[in-house]
């Protein structure tokens, strides 16, 4: 096998033309599957390869608790410098599971404090806040799915293209983008080279959501006038990105 046993780890590279193509050529409903599933089954691949060098370069090490049937001669003869990239593995097993845990620890504080900021509203499925700063976005939270706006972005918006924006972030939540999102920002996390594949599902989940807010609405024109409205106001606004929650 030799190199081949790192080819998990490097094969995320590809990840660039693949989010491009599907951008390009798929709906968006199934490029945002599809490119979440690569990137999800890709870092899996690699972080599982890194396991696989650390057991095998270092399981013969003196001190090492793990049986050293577990690194059998034939094994390590197929990974290239094994105690070297057994060694290395070791920290880059750490990174990942820090940086993934980091990652989830986040999106439930953030998540949690958002619920909380809403506790003194009327328990609706809009949440309007006073708030002199234009921003819209979507709260998933189970049976507490909301969309919160500020009374500012309501204001700059005619009824239409308000009834296009609640559409718009209400797709998110029908179609629990959050959830890709996720999985895509984890999967950057524990390989670096699938950070294309995060941006892309960031696109293709608002190209989504635009499409099913024409078809909810009946007028392509009006939700993009109105997306155009909200992300032109919304510019240079400290609003929390909660969508991708």
């Amino acid at each position: 096998m030799g190199m081949f046993v790192l080819l998990p780890l490097v094969l995320p590279l590809t990840a660039w033309p693949v989010a491009r193509l599907a951008e390009q050529r798929l709906h968006p409903r199934t490029a945002t599957r599809l490119l979440t599933t690569v990137a999800a089954v890709m870092a899996l691949c690699s972080t599982l390869c890194l396991g696989l060098l650390m057991v095998v370069g270092t399981a013969q090490l003196p001190g090492n608790p793990l049986p050293d049937g577990w690194s059998d001669p034939e094994v390590r003869a197929a990974v290239p410098y094994d105690e070297v990239a057994g060694r290395l593995a070791i920290p880059g097993l750490l990174a990942v599971a820090v940086a993934c845990g980091r990652t989830l620890w986040r999106h439930r504080q953030v998540r949690r404090l958002a619920h909380r900021a809403l506790a003194g509203l009327p328990d609706t499925a809009v949440a309007v806040l006073p708030d002199d700063v234009p921003y819209a976005y979507a709260l998933p939270g189970g049976a507490r799915d909301r969309v919160v706006v500020t009374t500012a972005l309501l204001g700059c918006l005619e009824p239409a293209e308000r009834r296009a924006l609640f559409a718009h972030e209400r797709a998110h939540l029908a179609t629990r983008h959050h959830r890709y999102l996720l999985a895509v920002q984890l999967a950057a996390r524990a390989n670096p080279f699938l950070r294309p594949l995060r941006t892309a599902v960031s696109y293709t989940t608002e190209r989504w959501a635009d499409e099913d807010a024409a078809h909810a609405v009946g007028d392509r024109r009006t939700v993009a006038r109105a997306i155009g409205k909200a992300a032109l106001h919304s510019r240079g606004a400290p609003a929390p990105t909660l969508a991708g929650l």
